[in-house]
């Protein structure tokens, strides 16, 4: 059996070039190889494009990078979450390319398994289709999309055999399993590296033969960032939003799996119990999604999408990303529930793009959207100027077209069919009078007793 070599975190930055094209592992902090990042902020690098669901937080992981202004370009699904990302396109010191969150693990999935590309329904309709090709395939729309391949990936795993043989642990795996498939060279950062032998065959994530260096580093509660502990992710739980939660929860069913974006629909989970029969799913990587925990942060528990701790009820799994992605679009998640900017008559959803706001970050909504069964739309009725959301046409940049099921609001519920948006159920005081008054959009009356 081979050995990887076994080397500093400066060692591992000396053998990435100017201009490099990298891969980087991780979702928000979790997973994400900060000290190799952080060794590469130390050098005189520049030049680099940085492909990754995300560029960190300021000052930690690829945010350090970016501050020291080495990127010049990022190629991945949300940066939004880091201000300075968007102060750095703002000022054209940083060019981005948006990819949905799961095209973009396929994508680095199709590079490293020598695909040529792929067709998938997300993004079809919308901004992020222009340019590209797009066929009709068996009824739907699909869009081509070319594979991602890098001159070195970044990734990090919790533990590695001296062969170079990877596991990853709890929702830390995400993006780093595909990412190490798919570059010339691959340095693994990882907290444990053991004899050959010690890690058993099964529980082996990714193969020795993808993994050319390996770098011992011990991850801290600092290096997670907002991930840190549960006390840094508080919820807004006010009346209104909790009677909106429960009336998502009265659509679903026993065995659903379930789909829950950030916002609103992560209160549906403080609602769940175990007499519910409902399976959550999180889209970075993990089937079974439990309550928050007391206490504790990301090197304790898996997180959600929102980047928050969580816990693992019995039967729950692990995945990378892209097997995630899979499960939505080969129709093997039952709902998703996701905020809402704009929903229209006929059901087309509006929720990534901000007015006034550059186009940095769509995260997994286009592939939840076009991918599960059924989708559940949460936003407030109206804007904070008055005017309804739920329009006649969506005024702003699309995320799917035509895949709304059922609407809720902090006034009503509607569901959409055949015959167009039907109002089912009052929420609070509001009488069809008033509903009827704050809407734009034409409906029809079904309510339920």
């Amino acid at each position: 059996m081979k050995k990887v070599p076994i080397i500093t975190a400066p060692q591992a930055a000396a053998k990435i070039p100017d201009s490099a094209t990298m891969i980087v592992g991780g979702f928000g902090m979790t997973g994400n190889p900060v000290h190799l990042l952080h060794a590469l902020a130390d050098t005189n690098i520049s030049g680099l494009t940085y492909i990754g669901n995300n560029v960190g937080e300021p000052g930690l992981g690829g945010g350090r990078l970016l501050r020291n202004g080495q990127i010049s370009k990022a190629i991945g699904s949300f940066f939004t979450s880091n201000p300075e990302a968007v102060a750095a396109v703002q000022e054209g010191r940083m060019d981005v390319e948006l990819i949905p969150q799961g095209t973009l693990g396929e994508a680095i999935r199709a590079g490293g398994a020598g695909i040529g590309g792929f067709y998938t329904p997300a993004s079809a309709g919308t901004p992020l289709a222009e340019g590209k090709e797009v066929r009709n395939i068996e009824g739907r729309d699909m869009v081509f999309v070319k594979p991602i391949r890098g001159d070195v990936s970044l990734i990090r795993a919790w533990r590695a055999d001296t062969a170079g043989n990877l596991q990853y642990r709890m929702t830390e795996n995400n993006f780093n399993q595909a990412a190490a498939t798919a570059s010339d060279l691959v340095i693994a950062e990882v907290e444990e590296i053991v004899p050959v032998g010690e890690i058993a065959p099964e529980a082996i994530h990714t193969p020795g033969c993808y993994v050319d260096f390996l770098v011992q580093a011990h991850t801290s509660v600092e290096d997670l960032g907002s991930s840190a502990s549960v006390a840094a992710s508080a919820r807004k739980a006010d009346p209104a939003r909790m009677a909106m939660a429960q009336a998502v929860l009265d659509e679903l069913k026993p065995g659903d799996v379930v789909n829950l974006g950030i916002g609103i629909p992560t209160l549906v989970a403080d609602l769940i119990t175990p007499e519910s029969g409902i399976i959550m799913h999180t889209e970075n990587g993990m089937l079974g999604v439990g309550p928050a925990p007391e206490s504790g942060g990301a090197l304790d528990y898996p997180v959600n999408a929102g980047k928050i701790p969580v816990t693992a009820l019995p039967g729950a799994s692990y995945f990378d990303s892209a097997d995630s992605f899979a499960m939505i679009r080969g129709g093997h998640v039952d709902v998703a529930v996701m905020g809402g900017l704009e929903v229209d008559e006929a059901g087309n959803l509006a929720n990534w793009a901000v007015p006034g706001k550059p186009l940095l970050g769509v995260g997994g909504a286009m592939d939840l959207a076009s991918g599960a069964d059924r989708l559940i739309v949460t936003m407030t009725h109206c804007d904070r100027e008055g005017h309804s959301k739920i329009r006649k046409q969506c005024t702003l940049p699309l995320t799917a077209r035509g895949v709304v099921d059922i609407l809720v609001t902090d006034r009503a519920v509607f569901k959409f069919t055949d015959h167009g948006l039907v109002l089912k159920k009052l929420l609070d005081s509001y009488s069809i009078e008033d509903i009827r008054d704050c809407t734009e959009a034409e409906f029809s009356e079904e309510i339920e007793q």
